[in-house]
C-alpha cells in the first residue's frame, strides 16, 4: 500500500517548535504592531519567514511527550470485577475487543467506514459512533490505546473516543493520547447520556443488591442508587457491566448501562434516566490517518495543544491573541509533561527555581482557512517553544 505524502507549510527556522499547515492554507502574517492598539506589551515581533516541506505520512515520535500506558493501581479501593468466563452463547457472536498489544481483526471490503470505539458492543462510544456514521461497521478495542493504533495500522478508517463530559469532565488519558500519537481531530460528536438500570428479565429494582457500572456512571447515578440502599461494584465500562449482569444470571446483580445495551444482551430497563443531573452531554472526537480540508461553509472548532515560556503574564498574553481577533474559545486544558514535569529557572545568584511544567490544549471557533485563525497561530508562536495543530474540524451542533 502506498503511502502519500503530503505538502505542509512549516518554519524555515527552528523546525523543531514551530507548527504545521495544509499547502492550501499557507500562512502570511501582516505586522500588526501599528494596527492593534495597546500591542506593544503582547511584544509583537516580525514573523519568521515560512518555507513548503514535504511530511511523509508515517508516524512520529513528538519531542515533547511519549508516556508510557498507565497501569491500573494495586490494592485499589473500590470493589473490581473481572469478565465471567461463562457467556450466553448469543454472545459469542459479538465481535471481539482489539487489543493493543496484538490487534488481529482483519480488514474489511471497503465498502463500509470501519470505525474502532474503547469498549464492547452497547456502549455509549459505540453510539456515539452510529450518530456520526449511521451505516459504519463499528470495531471494539479493549483500550483507548487500541483504538489509537487499529487507526494507524490501517485496521480501521476512524476512531471515536470520549474527550470529555458535563458533569465527569474531561478524559485525561484521551488528552495525553492525542499528543503521543499523529492522529487529527476531523470531526467531534456529543451524545445524550441516558443512563437506565438493568436487571434480568422478570427482576424489580427492589430486589437488586448490587449494581455493577463504571464508576463515573455510579457517581452520575448517585441519588437513585442511594434510594434503593445497593452495594456498588466498579466495572471496565458501562456495556461490559450488561454483559457480565447476563452472562452470569445472577437475580440480585444490576447494572448501569444504555438502553442499546439491553436489547444486545437480552437484559430488562428496570428504570429510565436515572442519573442526577438529566443535561448530561459526553463529547467525542473522530480521529483519522489525514487531516481534513478546513472552509469556511459550516461553523468549525480548531483543537491545538502548545507549550509557553517562563515568564510573568505568558498565559495572559498566548490567550490575548485569540480575543484581539474575536476568537471565541470553548476548552481550556492543562495537562503536566509527564517527562518534565519541573522547569529549573535561573533569575538569580540565590539559587535555581523550580516551576512546573504544562501543556495547554485549546479548542476555538474558528476555521484555519480564516485569516484570522491563521494570524492568531502566528501570533502565538511568538511565545510558545511547542505548538502543534490537533485538528480543525466542522462543528456538532446536533443533540
Amino acid at each position: 500500500m502506498a503511502l502519500k505524502t503530503v505538502p505542509i507549510w512549516a518554519c524555515g527556522t527552528n523546525q523543531q517548535h514551530c507548527c504545521t499547515y495544509p499547502k492550501s492554507l499557507k500562512l502570511g502574517f501582516p505586522d500588526y504592531g501599528s494596527r492593534l492598539s495597546g500591542s506593544n506589551f503582547l511584544n509583537f515581533r516580525p514573523f519568521r519567514k515560512w518555507e513548503c516541506l514535504v511530511l511523509l505520512s508515517e508516524r512520529a515520535i513528538t519531542p515533547v511527550e511519549d508516556e508510557e500506558p498507565l497501569t491500573s493501581p494495586a490494592g485499589a479501593e473500590d470493589t473490581q470485577i473481572t469478565h465471567s468466563k461463562r457467556f450466553h452463547r448469543d454472545l459469542q457472536s459479538l465481535p471481539k475487543p482489539l487489543s493493543a498489544t496484538g490487534p488481529s481483526f482483519g480488514q474489511g471490503d471497503g465498502s463500509k467506514v470501519r470505525v474502532a470505539y474503547q469498549g464492547i458492543p452497547g456502549a455509549y462510544s459505540e453510539a456515539a459512533a452510529l450518530k456520526a456514521y449511521p451505516k459504519c461497521e463499528t470495531v471494539p478495542c479493549d483500550q483507548f490505546e487500541a483504538a489509537f493504533k487499529a487507526v494507524e495500522l490501517w485496521l480501521v478508517d476512524k476512531a471515536v473516543l470520549p474527550i470529555e463530559n458535563s458533569v465527569g469532565g474531561s478524559i485525561h488519558r484521551n488528552y495525553d493520547l492525542l499528543l503521543r500519537h499523529r492522529l487529527h481531530i476531523v470531526g467531534e460528536v456529543q451524545l445524550v447520556v441516558n443512563h437506565c438500570l438493568l436487571g434480568l428479565p422478570g427482576v424489580r429494582k427492589e430486589e437488586l443488591k448490587r449494581v455493577v457500572s463504571h464508576p463515573q456512571a455510579l457517581e452520575q447515578c448517585n441519588i437513585t442508587l442511594n434510594k434503593l440502599g445497593v452495594t456498588r461494584v466498579n466495572g471496565d465500562d458501562t456495556a461490559s457491566a450488561a454483559q457480565i449482569v447476563a452472562s452470569e444470571g445472577t437475580r440480585d446483580t444490576g447494572a448501569v448501562a444504555s438502553a442499546r445495551a439491553a436489547e444486545i444482551y437480552g437484559l430488562s430497563i428496570l428504570a429510565e434516566r436515572i442519573q442526577d443531573d438529566q443535561d448530561n452531554i459526553t463529547r467525542f472526537l473522530i480521529l483519522a490517518r489525514e487531516p481534513i480540508i478546513p472552509g469556511t461553509d459550516r461553523p468549525y472548532k480548531t483543537s491545538i495543544v502548545f507549550t509557553l515560556e517562563e515568564g510573568p503574564g505568558v498565559l495572559f498574553k498566548a490567550l490575548a491573541v485569540f480575543a484581539l481577533r474575536e476568537i471565541n474559545l470553548t476548552k481550556i486544558e492543562s495537562r503536566p509533561q509527564k517527562k518534565r514535569p519541573l522547569r529549573v529557572v535561573d533569575d538569580s545568584n540565590k539559587g535555581s527555581a523550580k516551576y512546573f511544567d504544562y501543556l495547554f490544549y485549546i479548542d476555538f471557533e474558528a476555521s484555519m482557512a480564516e485569516p484570522r485563525a491563521q494570524y492568531a497561530l502566528g501570533h502565538l508562536q511568538e511565545f510558545a517553544r511547542f505548538i502543534r495543530v490537533l485538528g480543525c474540524y466542522p462543528m456538532d451542533t446536533a443533540l
